[in-house]
């Protein structure tokens, strides 16, 4: 090679990778929210876990290893190209199908409050229906890409992947599990319409799975019940409006600035699972209206990042990443505001759990996952972008 070769290809701008393509904001946040999160459930669980299990901070323990597993869980997947999930998504809606099927077996699945959702795995049991919502929207998102002129063109085409998603929200109703199955449904159809899916066919299928939810719900006398009890929690404030009522309670005590971190009296066996789908309303007690937007701005600030990493994948051309991307926005951002407003009695109870916050081991680690998920989504489109910038600014200067 000449000495102007070397000189000529030493000047070239060269392709920086460098550990900052990681999305600090997106970390950032998330850490914040896992950071409250263990502190508000070490609040709210001390007197059921000194009763239950004879340690004020039992559950905050178990908390904290979650949080643990689930932050090297996300670094390891962060590690994966997310081209090796779109390559498992068949293999992983199959094994999802699996778990959904063997919850439901007597024996094999456990059966908590009337539900069968868990299966006991020795350490901790694992809830089925959060590991199944991710596999469910790796699966999905792959399909778009696969067969996305189709679903955008042909009803045949856009009905397809709505009759797997319909078996998989049946094994969820069975379980059951109406909160899991409504979210991802929601979800699923987020992720469609931001596909391309038409105006048209999208309203008509919301309009009917409204419906069918609805009917669902109806049908089901202890839904019945949820739905009335929430319309007017104050006409039977101690039987079927007493969760909500003692809810509403902890906002009133909280006022402004809360009655300070541990000062609860809601948690005193008078709000029923404070440390999980209660959690938002034992922190607006304790930390008041401040505290609790600063939840919700967090949760904000992380959906919006979910979706402008999506956006960035798809101005890229990686479209999977982009998909999947806003579906795991969706996702957080949809069930953490069904918990707020469950909380704040603006919705029916759902049973589901505050994403990154409430106890709960599945949920936590899963989320994480997710987390990881994006995060990769984030470098691989910085890298992409990074690449792309050297090899057009070479071209130009051949």
């Amino acid at each position: 090679m000449s000495q102007q070769a070397i000189t000529d290809t030493a000047q070239r701008p060269q392709p920086v990778i460098l550990d900052h393509a990681w999305d600090s904001m997106l970390l950032l946040v998330t850490l914040v929210l896992v950071g409250l999160g263990l502190i508000m459930v070490m609040s709210a669980s001390i007197p059921i876990a000194e009763k239950s299990m004879g340690s004020p901070f039992a559950y905050f323990q178990k908390q904290v290893f979650f949080v643990v597993l689930g932050l090297v869980a996300a670094v390891i997947v962060s590690r994966i190209p997310i081209e090796q999930w779109q390559k498992a998504g068949p293999i992983l809606l199959l094994f999802g199908f699996i778990l959904l099927i063997a919850v439901l077996i007597p024996g094999v699945g456990r059966k908590v409050n009337g539900s069968m959702r868990w299966l006991p795995l020795g350490v901790f049991s694992l809830q089925v229906s959060e590991l199944v919502k991710l596999m469910v929207f790796i699966y999905l998102a792959g399909y778009l890409v696969r067969r996305g002129d189709e679903v955008r063109t042909n009803i045949r085409g856009f009905l397809k992947p709505m009759l797997i998603l319909s078996f998989a929200v049946v094994l969820l109703l069975l379980e059951p599990d109406f909160g899991a199955a409504a979210v991802m449904l929601a979800t699923a159809l987020g992720m469609m319409y931001l596909s391309g899916v038409g105006l048209f066919k999208f309203i008509t299928l919301i309009v009917s799975t409204v419906m069918a939810m609805g009917l669902i719900a109806l049908i089901s006398p202890y839904r019945v019940q949820r739905i009335l009890s929430f319309m007017n929690p104050w006409e039977d404030p101690y039987n079927s409006g007493f969760q909500l009522t003692q809810s509403l309670i902890a906002f009133g005590r909280g006022e402004w600035f809360g009655v300070g971190l541990g000062g609860s009296i809601q948690k005193l066996f008078y709000l029923p699972e404070t440390h999980t789908d209660f959690l938002f309303a034992i922190i607006a007690e304790e930390l008041g209206l401040v505290g609790a937007v600063l939840v919700m701005v967090l949760f904000a600030m992380l959906v919006w990042r979910a979706f402008q990493i999506g956006a960035k994948a798809e101005q890229a051309q990686q479209f999977f990443s982009a998909y999947l991307a806003y579906g795991i926005g969706i996702w957080i951002g949809l069930q953490a505001f069904i918990n707020i407003g469950v909380n704040m009695g603006v919705l029916p109870t759902k049973g589901l759990t505050l994403p990154l916050m409430s106890y709960g081991g599945s949920s936590m680690v899963i989320t994480l996952v997710a987390i990881g998920m994006l995060m990769r989504i984030g470098y691989e489109t910085c890298h992409q972008d990074q690449t792309s910038g050297w090899k057009k600014t070479t071209r130009r200067a051949a």
